[in-house]
């Protein structure tokens, strides 16, 4: 048996000359598919060492295209954020808007005054435009733009502990000495940054007196980590930012303040908790402000610092500055993202305080349109979640499509994914859920086709 299987294998050649894999010979190497092709064949022996059975060749020909799409195809694919998670890290957390997207590409596909002051003709700064908006959505006198919010961190301490080698020491809560997504994890920062953690308070209670009974002549800083990511609970206590400020005046030493999501207004008319917000920081006296751009910002991958000027000249000036920058298709986005504040159109502009604030009645109304046109599922009130390390445990009323397959949900699940756009959605009690707040408004045509491709393969 296994040799008549192996005799059945199609050559290279035979597996060429199909008609799918010949586009792909016509669009991409000739060589590149080649070798797919060998691997998929490949594959096959391993299945008839193993199973004394070859895979049919049509089984093959999808293997390869499939193998092809996955390697060359656009990527990141776009999905359909079904899952009621409003920043969605594994999705890329926050979408961009259409105008924000369009000046990113803007500047990407012409010449820019990236670097080029055009009133005197010479050489401009790239960061000069960033800190002015910085400035203007949060009164503080400067600003900058590096990678993300982590090199943010490693970049201002690593600045404040090299402007005196004898000041090194930097002053974190017990509490606030913390692990973020991906290991990252404070104090690991403080040690490739140069500075010498100082623990202070306990892992509950905190106090300013405690920050004061710290400071030596060593002292570089003391750091404040909002904890965007966890809830502590119960017995505690931290004190307010501007009484550590307070004490930071008193002995000359900077407050950075890590903030982490990045909000610039009130998060309490939502019917969610107060996030601390960047210009409340600012006029709070922090010496710097540390927050992300693709948070509750709405924007790009970014980290943005903002605060006094002699603090933000500083941290541009340390070499680790040109390591850490970002691109012009970034900066172009975040100053976009930034304006869409200032415009005070951020609700109707930015996805994800659309999908924060959407009408609730209105959501109902689209998971009963899925519904009907579908043909399955119950609509039912649920919570979606901020996510994305912002708001941790805070949700918001919505409704949601509730499906309970006669197979496998997992694998109900699996088709929706496997739509010609992916949807995703999120699995609670043995039933597959699909939340319209998190849903592009052009996207609800994709999950209705989603839904009845699932429903299909589910009853075979």
């Amino acid at each position: 048996m296994p040799e008549s299987a192996y005799r059945s294998l199609p050559s290279v050649d035979a597996l060429l000359q199909s008609e799918e894999v010949a586009e792909l010979v016509r669009n991409f190497s000739h060589d590149a598919v080649t070798t797919l092709a060998r691997d998929v064949l490949g594959k096959a022996r391993t299945k008839i060492r193993a199973t004394g059975e070859s895979p049919a060749v049509e089984e093959m020909i999808a293997e390869i295209a499939k193998r092809a799409d996955r390697a060359w195809g656009s990527w990141p694919k776009p999905v359909v954020n079904a899952t009621g998670v409003v920043l969605h890290t594994n999705l890329g957390r926050a979408p961009l808007s259409s105008k924000v997207a369009k000046a990113a590409s803007d500047s990407a596909s012409i010449y820019s005054d990236l670097e080029f002051n055009l009133d005197s003709g010479k050489r401009g700064s790239r960061n000069a435009h960033i800190s002015d908006l910085l400035s203007q959505v949060s009164g503080a006198e400067a600003g900058i733009a590096v990678n993300n919010n982590a090199s943010g961190v490693l970049l201002t301490l690593a600045a404040v502990v090299a402007a005196d080698p004898n000041k090194t020491e930097v002053i974190v809560s017990r509490g606030e000495a913390v692990e973020i997504g991906g290991g990252f994890r404070v104090p690991d920062v403080m040690r490739q940054s140069g500075a010498t953690l100082i623990e202070v308070g306990t892992t509950n209670r905190t106090y300013a007196a405690d920050y004061e009974a710290a400071i030596t002549p060593r002292t570089a800083a003391i750091l404040k980590v909002h904890p965007s990511n966890f809830i502590v609970e119960g017995f505690t206590h931290v004190p307010e930012l501007a009484d550590m400020v307070a004490v930071g005046k008193k002995h000359g030493v900077p407050v950075i303040n890590d903030l982490g999501s990045g909000c610039l207004i009130d998060t309490r008319k939502y019917g969610l908790d107060q996030e601390p917000q960047v210009q409340d920081s600012i006029s709070d006296g922090a010496a710097l402000t540390l927050f992300s751009g693709d948070k509750l910002l709405g924007g790009p991958q970014a980290g943005l610092i903002a605060g006094e000027k002699s603090w933000v000249d500083l941290v541009s000036k340390h070499p680790l500055a040109r390591a850490v920058r970002i691109d012009k298709m970034t900066l172009s986005a975040i100053a976009a993202t930034l304006v869409s504040y200032l415009k005070g159109d951020h609700e109707e502009e930015i996805p994800i305080w659309n999908s924060i604030s959407k009408d609730e009645s209105a959501i109902a109304a689209t998971a009963e349109r899925w519904r009907a046109e579908a043909g399955t599922g119950v609509v039912e009130g649920a919570r979606s979640a901020v996510g994305g390390g912002s708001l941790p445990g805070q949700t918001i009323p919505t409704s949601v499509l509730a499906i309970e397959p006669q197979g496998s949900v997992d694998n109900f699940a699996a088709c929706l994914r496997r739509s010609p756009v992916a949807v995703v959605a999120r699995i609670e009690n043995e039933r597959v859920l699909l939340d319209p707040r998190t849903v592009m408004t052009d996207q609800d045509q994709a999950v209705i086709e989603a839904i009845k491709l699932a429903i299909s393969q589910d009853s075979q």
